[in-house]
This record gives C-alpha cells, sequence and structure tokens, in this order.
C-alpha cells in the first residue's frame, strides 16, 4: 500500500478537479502513541472540515448508531464501507480513507460514481474526469442521494460555476 503523502499527492493534483485544486484538502493521521496506532481522517473544503472522523468515535458514538444489529455488527465489527450516517456521525478513520483510495484508485470513474462506499463516491464527484456534462447528468439524481454526498456535489458544481 502507499504511503499516506502519496495517497495524498494522488487525490490533490492527479484526480482532482482544477477548479477545485487549493480548496480542498484530503487529510489522515495516526496516532503512534495510541493502541494499534489509530487515528483520524477529514476532507476539509476551504479549510473546514467537512466530514472528519476518528477511530474513538465508533466507541463514544456507539449510542448513536440506528438501532439496528445488523448495521452496528457492520460498523463496529466489519469495519464496513460507509455511509452517510457513519459519516455524519464520524465513525471512520484513516484507514477508512485508505481502503476507499484502494477502490477508487483501482477501478473506472463510473463504478466509483456507484459504489457503496460514500466515500469512494465522493472522491469520484470531486475527480477531474468528472466533467460538466457529467455533472449536470447527475442533477436530476440529487435528490435521491445521501445529503453529505449532495453537500460535496454542490461544493464541485459551485467550482465549476454551474450553480
Amino acid at each position: 500500500m502507499p504511503t499516506w503523502s502519496g495517497i495524498r499527492k494522488k487525490l490533490e493534483t492527479e484526480y482532482l478537479a482544477r477548479s477545485l485544486r487549493g480548496y480542498i484538502q484530503y487529510y489522515a493521521t495516526s496516532y503512534r502513541q495510541s493502541p494499534d496506532q489509530e487515528g483520524r481522517a477529514a476532507i476539509r473544503y476551504d479549510g473546514k472540515e467537512i466530514i472528519k472522523g476518528c477511530y474513538w468515535n465508533n466507541w463514544m458514538k456507539a449510542h448513536l448508531f440506528p438501532k439496528d444489529e445488523k448495521y452496528e455488527r457492520r460498523m463496529r465489527v466489519e469495519n464496513a464501507y460507509m455511509d452517510d450516517t457513519a459519516l455524519r456521525l464520524g465513525v471512520f478513520d484513516q484507514r477508512s480513507f485508505y481502503r476507499a483510495f484502494e477502490e477508487f484508485d483501482n477501478q473506472s470513474i463510473e463504478k466509483s460514481l456507484k459504489s457503496d462506499d460514500l466515500i469512494v463516491r465522493i472522491m469520484a464527484v470531486l475527480d477531474r474526469r468528472v466533467g460538466k456534462r457529467g455533472l449536470l447528468l447527475m442533477k436530476e439524481k440529487m435528490e435521491n442521494e445521501p445529503e453529505t454526498f449532495r453537500e460535496f456535489y454542490a461544493i464541485r458544481m459551485k467550482a465549476e460555476g454551474l450553480q
């Protein structure tokens, strides 16, 4: 697996749309002093963290999970793909970013836009390979998209001058 600095460089220079360069920053860190070197991750827009997550949130916010045994198991035990609930609660960490990037980096942009992992889909909507026409085609389906995805879509549309 590449280093975080290599991943960040790819995301912010190779993949990120020109209109967002300098505005979007990806952040991930591991805390060496913590057990198992756990850490946090975030995506910032203009210096403000739009989504942020930390390993320790998984335990501190467990009471906020939907009262669904399958959901709790998927989030705690399986550490599965991230959905809107997980992103809004911040119950993800740097490893979620690493997994999402690996999926994103190894498949087409079309597959990334349809991924079950919302972090992958966010990386895709910010990607330079999604042009203005593609963004406009997505507009009619936005009402069915998760709130967090819609927020990043709006950021991209504004950056492209389409709002």
